[in-house]
């Protein structure tokens, strides 16, 4: 009983860093990725590369498998984006993820906006590095994940392209039913298509996204529950050092069309419950 509830203990006192296995790994990692980054233009793969050693965090975190297992199971159910971009309609009058790259076409706002969304795993990988509360983020992904399987929502980037993207324009949206059980396109991801950040996040699509996990966002909830913990450590440098990129991260969820608006706002609303939550189950079970 006491191992348990050291399993879930927050200390007052946490430690701070990795273990001496961990930190080679990490090391080599990060070796290995500099040389990547600065002998990017003579590489045949380096994207490939470099998000291999981002999956490498993910898996070491349990969590590369179980993202596109939801699809494998929510697959099953009847598509409901269609609820999500009406209401998205009627709360803005239009559809942003629809309007927002097209009304932001400059190239370096294209690269804030993908670096913001590409940031999301380093994020993860800073702050258990400063300070683990490997709980509290693990616990937060599979709760998100229990919620993709029984919800299954697109989000703009496979609906629109299921629905047309001309229906969408003038505020029709048909229900798709069971489409996503056997499709899997989505539109091609807006944006400075030159950009290294640009060709990271697309590359990172490429290799692992799926017709999933839409509502709430994810990336948006982890990574408010990341400034939540980062706040929690009463570290102002780790604090303010990761906001400009949570800040890019949640628009950038919109501006490349993986999230409604209503996504994002659920992600803020979701985070602070969960995070209340486990804090709240911590200080009470131990």
């Amino acid at each position: 009983m006491d191992s348990l509830k050291d399993l879930f203990k927050i200390e007052k006192k946490p430690r701070k860093g990795l273990i001496p296995m961990e930190w080679v790994v990490v090391s080599y990692m990060l070796l290995t990725t500099l040389v990547i980054l600065f002998t990017y233009t003579k590489l045949v793969n380096p994207e490939s590369m470099l998000w291999g050693r981002f999956r490498i965090l993910a898996t070491i975190l349990l969590l590369s498998w179980w993202y596109p297992d939801t699809y494998e199971i929510n697959r099953i159910f009847p598509n409901l984006d269609h609820i999500f971009a009406s209401w998205e309609q009627q709360l803005f009058g239009c559809q942003p993820a629809l309007l927002f790259s097209q009304a932001f076409t400059s190239p370096i706002f294209s690269e804030l906006m993908h670096m913001g969304y590409a940031s999301y795993y380093p994020l993860i990988f800073l702050i258990s590095l400063f300070y683990f509360f490997w709980f509290i983020i693990l616990t937060a992904f599979f709760i998100y994940y229990v919620i993709f399987v029984f919800l299954p929502v697109t989000g703009p980037q496979y609906y629109y392209l299921a629905a047309g993207v001309d229906q969408i324009a003038h505020g029709v949206f048909p229900n798709v039913h069971d489409y996503f059980a056997t499709h899997t396109e989505a539109l091609t991801i807006p944006g400075w298509n030159e950009g290294f950040f640009y060709n990271f996040v697309a590359g990172a699509h490429a290799t692992g996204e799926r017709p999933t996990a839409a509502f709430p966002s994810s990336h948006v909830g982890i990574t408010s529950i990341l400034m939540l913990l980062a706040w929690h450590s009463k570290n102002k440098k780790l604090f303010f050092g990761i906001l400009p990129f949570y800040i890019l991260m949640c628009f950038a969820t919109v501006y490349i069309q993986a999230h409604y608006v209503i996504d994002v706002f659920a992600g803020w609303i979701s985070a602070i419950t969960i995070y209340s939550v486990l804090f709240f189950f911590t200080k009470k079970f131990v």
